[in-house]
Parts: C-alpha cells; structure tokens; sequence
C-alpha cells in the first residue's frame, strides 16, 4: 500500500489558476544571497502531492490484480476518483490533481465553511442588497426580496435547488460575499485542498475560480461529518417558502411550495434510477463547468466516495450514470484492490496526531459526536415517491484525545448517514 504523504503546507493562498495547475505547494521563497559569497542554488526540494505520489500522475490509476474488477469502459470525465470515505483509501483516480471549473459543487465548500454559524431556527428579512451579484441564469429557489427566511429554508435552497439567491443571501448574513470567499478559501486550505480557490461563494464561472477531484471529495467527506449538512444534503423533496400576497378576501398570506433535490441518484429522472444506497451529495453544472458531480452512498457496511468532473460525453444526466458505474466498481473492488493513495485529513488534525498535545477543537474536523457514541442519523425529510424512510448507520466511532484533537492514523471514520432503498 503506497505510503502516505504527511501535511503539505503552504504559506499563501493560491493567488492564480496558473499556480493551481500544478497541483502541488511551493515553499515560501527566500531572499537570494549574494552571488559572490554564496555557492550555487541548489535545485528545489521535490513537494510531495497531497494525497499521496501517484494521484499527481496524468492518466487513470489503478492497481488492478487477480480478483480485481476491470474499470467500466464508458467513462469520459475528465477527472475523477473513487474513494473509501472512511478509511480515505483511494480505490482509483483519473486525473485526480487536474484543475477545473467546480460549477455547483462548490457550494459544499461554501456549507462546510457557514453551516456552524447560525442555529437553523435563525431568520432574515431579505434585502435587496443580499440579492445583488447573482449571476445571469444562474439557478434560483425563489428568494424574494422583503420576505423573511429561516437559516434551515435557505440551507434547503442551497441544496435541494443549488439556489445561488440563497448562497447570496447567507453571505451577505456573513458579511458579505468577499468576507464568505475568504473563509472558503482559508478552509479549503485547511482541508488540504489545495487545488481549491474560490472566487464565487456559488461556484458561478469566474476567472481563476478551480477546484479537483480530489478537493471535492476532500470537501465532501469533511462536510459529511456534520449532522446538518448530512441531512440537507439527503433530502429529496421539501416545502419552501413563498411570496406574501393577497388572498380574494384581502387578507396577506403566505403559502410554500414543493422544491425537489436536482441531485438525479437521490431523486431519479426518466434515464437516471435512484442509485441503492445513495445518501448525497451535491451536483453542478455551468457553461464552463459542464457537469461535475459528488456523491456519497453505502452498501453492505461500506461507505464510497465518487467525484466526476465534465464528461466529454454530453448526453443527458451522463456525470450520474457515469458515477454510478463507478460506484458499482468500487463496491465490487473494495477489500480487493490495493489503494493509490489516500484522502487527508484536515491539517489540523494532522498536525495533532503527528505530535499530540493541545490542539483545535474537533469541530474543524467537522465532528459532533463525543466518545463511543455515533451521531444522530440524518433527516430524510420528504422522501416519498417510494424512497422510503432512510435509516441510520455507523460507519465508525469518533476517538478524541483528551486535548479535544480527532485521533487519525488510517482512518477517519465517518459518521452515520442514510441508506436509500430504490423506488419500488
């Protein structure tokens, strides 16, 4: 089993796209000594890629033995990964460091960033301000002006609709979008991924706005620690608030409507059926971007993680079906292939294992439970059409030391999520 890599660092965040490109951290330049008292530079210290040597390799990897399933034939992204979200073994990557537009998928980012700011009971009144810096077509839940939301009714927008008004609006409750971006990008690096640099706190094209593969289900995985965002981003169908109006007797009132999750393995199209076991987590598509897709989902005990990144086959609802094939691969490979590499654990926590001692809250890693107990199951809220109820499972038990750091070797166990079971 290939080595791990330890802790890459870096001291600034990524300034470029350019720099992103190589996948890799540079260390801080130092000041050039005089010519005529110092010997020849010598050449730079080689940077390890995050996540071990040969996820920074073009091309797919896989360590394919006897036993071994074949790869599926029909895969045309441009990156992507397969990965044990518990242990953080990767099964098998393509690509894995590439740099690319993230579109939607970047609003895992921006979930994992916020979500521990406010109490989902929280409210806002929208102003118009929120709302400004939305861009041209991008996707929309309904958020109007004047009208007041709980912090729970945009979370759901944001995951159900990929609403960018409701990502607007969060980061104005945040103060403000350049403030949100900055966030975003300080997690991301201590996620390590440092592939990662947000421009847009929605994942609407912009220059130099990038992630990989390997980020998003960094990103994922981390998300998924926290007990909210399982449960917003398993959620199949919810009622959302609607506009004050006027009845015909004069009275204001206000009705909701039904919003339904555009993730196509949790919620099924004509072409795509609700994938067995899928538990989340967030989908995008821009005209950059094209389709990118993360998901998560279990089966017989094992928890898989899958990233797609724009297929070059642009048939519709193809990044699910593309994914989906990938997920059947990895179930069939798991405890038979060898890994080619590993998702890290967030710096922090890194940084804590490799010398204990006082250390971060377990909070940056994203956890809420405490000793042996696993966390609450997550809400599956409006999963009718046959989903059934979704049932709580524990994929492994949170060790804290005594300073309050996660205990990480190997393994970072997940906490529960949510099985699906198809549409009968």
């Amino acid at each position: 089993m290939p080595a791990t890599e330890k802790t890459v660092r870096r001291s600034l965040l990524v300034a470029s796209a350019v720099l992103l490109s190589t996948a890799l951290t540079a260390p801080a330049a130092l000041a050039a000594p005089s010519p005529a008292t110092s010997p020849p530079a010598a050449p730079p210290a080689h940077t390890p890629v995050v996540g071990g040597e040969r996820l920074g390799k073009p091309g797919t990897q896989v360590n394919l033995a006897a036993g071994v399933p074949v790869l599926p034939k029909e895969l045309s992204a441009r990156s992507w990964i397969v990965a044990d979200a518990e242990t953080g073994d990767v099964l098998a990557a393509h690509d894995a460091h590439r740099p690319l537009a993230p579109a939607s998928t970047l609003k895992m980012l921006f979930a994992d960033t916020l979500l521990p700011k406010w109490p989902r009971t929280t409210t806002h009144r929208v102003e118009p301000s929120d709302l400004a810096g939305v861009g041209a077509g991008s996707s929309m839940v309904g958020v109007k002006e004047n009208e007041t939301y709980s912090v729970h009714d945009l979370w759901l927008g944001v995951f159900l609709r990929s609403g960018n008004d409701a990502v607007h609006v969060l980061a104005a409750m945040n103060g403000g979008v350049d403030k949100t971006v900055d966030e975003m990008n300080a997690h991301a690096e201590e996620l390590q991924a440092l592939d990662t640099h947000a421009v847009s706190p929605d994942g609407y094209d912009a220059p130099g706005q990038v992630s990989s593969a390997y980020d998003l289900t960094l990103i994922a995985r981390s998300g998924l620690q926290k007990k909210d965002f399982r449960e917003y981003c398993s959620t199949v169908r919810a009622q959302f608030p609607g506009e004050t109006k006027k009845n015909k007797k004069g009275k204001r009132v206000r009705e909701s409507f039904e919003i339904q999750n555009t993730n196509r393995l949790l919620s099924g199209d004509y072409d795509v059926p609700v994938y067995q076991g899928i538990a989340g987590v967030k989908n995008g598509n821009t005209t950059h971007a094209g389709a990118t897709f993360t998901g998560v989902a279990e089966r017989d005990g094992k928890v898989l993680l899958v990233t797609v990144m724009n297929p070059r086959k642009k048939e519709p609802n193809e990044v699910y079906k593309e994914t989906a094939r990938l997920f059947d691969w990895g179930f069939a490979a798991a405890g038979k292939v060898e890994p080619v590499g590993e998702l890290v654990p967030p710096k922090s926590v890194a940084d804590a294992t490799a010398a204990p001692g006082p250390s971060a809250s377990p909070g940056q890693a994203g956890g809420t439970g405490t000793g042996s107990q696993p966390v609450a199951s997550a809400h599956t809220g409006g999963g009718a059409d046959g989903m059934g109820v979704a049932l709580g499972i524990t994929g492994g038990v949170l060790v804290l030391l005594a300073g309050g750091a996660f205990l990480v070797n190997r393994r970072w166990p997940l906490p529960d999520l949510v099985r699906r079971r198809p549409r009968p």
